[in-house]
């Protein structure tokens, strides 16, 4: 398959995980890709992951600093002219550890997630989406999580940041869908990455890997390249008429009540 052919794609993220999975698949489809970590150590290995023929730059970029996503926006458009796909995958689950009530939430936590989750996501569209308003052409995709749709599967800030990134998706797809800019987010449930790895690591540690995915309806834990479909399904022209939407991937995970107990 070759749906990106000719098209510049840049993909927040793109040093592990999620971002990963999703620069190595649009590059296997033809994009060139432009990738975006403040990992070079991540970068690195996702680059020793890329197809022999794949056509790519990375950049050392906080998503969290304007100036620095302003730079890296002028940069690209300088090399190519345009940007096609915008993937914002960067996230951060939370920086102390642990889900504590939010009585003892600490300002600082969120101010730091909500930096990287939400403003983020806000600042790779405010730099690029003018670009490609002036072409009346483009695909957004943002990475929220299920965390953003129900309690119970991330932290106070973590799942306000990700609510936040659900309904700007649908605010930006408002503003930008007269110029023919569509903008979606995907929505994962329980995946590995390094984000997650704790989780599968105590899970692993204590016998309880075999409950890992299990209050999914698939009855299992999904894996990025997973979630890295989705994100391309909805970039490309095959989703030319999807614009506004949250897309869980999370093997009907919030297809249900989900319950403790009711899954066996």
């Amino acid at each position: 398959m070759a749906r990106f052919d000719q098209r510049i794609a840049v993909v927040t993220g793109a040093g592990s995980g999620i971002g990963r999975a999703t620069a190595v698949r649009l590059a296997r489809e033809g994009a060139s890709v432009v990738m975006v970590d403040v990992s070079e150590a991540g970068l690195l290995e996702t680059e020793s992951a890329m197809p022999e023929d794949a056509r790519y730059q990375r950049h050392l970029v906080d998503v969290a600093d304007e100036s620095q996503v302003k730079d890296l926006v002028a940069e690209t458009m300088d090399t190519f002219g345009r940007i096609d796909v915008l993937c914002n995958i960067a996230g951060i689950a939370s920086t102390s550890g642990g889900h504590p009530p939010v009585t003892g939430n600490e300002r600082e936590e969120w101010d730091k997630v909500l930096a990287v989750n939400l403003i983020g996501t806000m600042l790779f569209i405010k730099h690029v989406a003018p670009h490609m308003q002036a072409r009346k052409l483009g695909a957004i995709v943002n990475t929220a999580s299920v965390a953003g749709i129900r309690s119970g599967a991330g932290g106070n800030a973590y799942s306000a940041s990700k609510a936040g990134v659900i309904n700007l998706t649908m605010t930006a797809a408002c503003d930008l869908g007269g110029d023919n800019v569509r903008v979606n987010a995907v929505c994962p449930g329980l995946v590995e990455t390094g984000m997650t790895r704790a989780v599968f690591d105590y899970a692993r540690a204590h016998e309880k890997a075999h409950k890992l995915g299990s209050r999914c309806e698939l009855r299992r834990y999904g894996n990025p390249e997973e979630i890295a479909a989705a994100i391309l399904f909805l970039a490309s022209d095959d989703a030319s008429y999807i614009t506004g939407q949250a897309l869980a991937v999370d093997g009907g995970n919030t297809a249900s009540l989900n319950l403790p107990g009711m899954k066996v």
